[in-house]
């Protein structure tokens, strides 16, 4: 079977930051590999990492567990370890594991870095709660604002009550559509705010269109 592709780089101020790219499955075979490139980064101390699996199409159980059983010892040292670019297969499955309350994922590489230049690199709390404090919603009466007066979670739970059967992807386009004000959202981000709104499931986003009927 043919090997992952793996491929090591520096970046962030004074390159303090170490970017391992991925390409091609990690599963039972291929693991290994990601697990060396991770400990040879550790032993030269290099602690704050950026996972990219842009190019990752699967990710087996053993791929998971080298960076969650690695996480503690990096926050250990005061660094700590993020995922960037994960298709949407593979975050359905890193959030249906719930490794979002450990790892923090990102969209874009430039987002992974910046986050590791504000916040430091010592603590993670879950994203549903760091979103929420950052975000906090508004009640507003219905009827009373145009679409343009709306906040981008307003926005999202008017799109899902015209169409409860909506998927993530069809929200962000139309999210993203003059109607809505044109606004750009990335996939994680879009799934992280439909968890905190309480619409992540089919089931509750039906709820609300039934809500919004009455």
């Amino acid at each position: 079977m043919e090997g992952i592709q793996l491929s090591v780089e520096k970046t962030g101020i004074q390159n303090s930051i170490s970017v391992i790219k991925i390409g091609g499955y990690i599963d039972t075979t291929t693991s290994s590999e990601l697990e060396h490139a991770l400990n040879t980064l550790l032993k030269a101390g290099s602690y704050n990492i950026i996972i990219d699996l842009g190019n990752v199409d699967y990710v087996s159980s053993a791929g998971w567990g080298i960076f969650i059983s690695e996480i503690k010892g990096i926050r250990e040292k005061g660094g700590d370890l993020k995922l960037v670019r994960m298709i949407p297969e593979v975050y359905e499955v890193f959030e249906l594991l719930e490794f979002h309350y450990i790892l923090k994922a990102f969209d874009t590489l430039e987002e992974s870095i910046k986050d590791f230049e504000r916040t430091g690199t010592a603590h993670v709390e879950p994203l549903h709660k760091s979103e929420s404090r950052k975000e906090p919603q508004q009640k507003k009466m219905p009827g009373k604002e145009t679409t343009a007066e709306l906040s981008v979670q307003e926005k999202v739970k008017k799109i899902i009550s015209i169409n409860p059967d909506i998927g993530t992807t069809q929200i962000i386009r139309t999210l993203n559509s003059p109607q809505y004000g044109n606004i750009k959202i990335g996939f994680f981000k879009m799934r992280r705010m439909l968890k905190d709104l309480g619409l992540d499931s089919r089931q509750k986003r039906f709820e609300l269109s039934k809500t919004a009927q009455d």
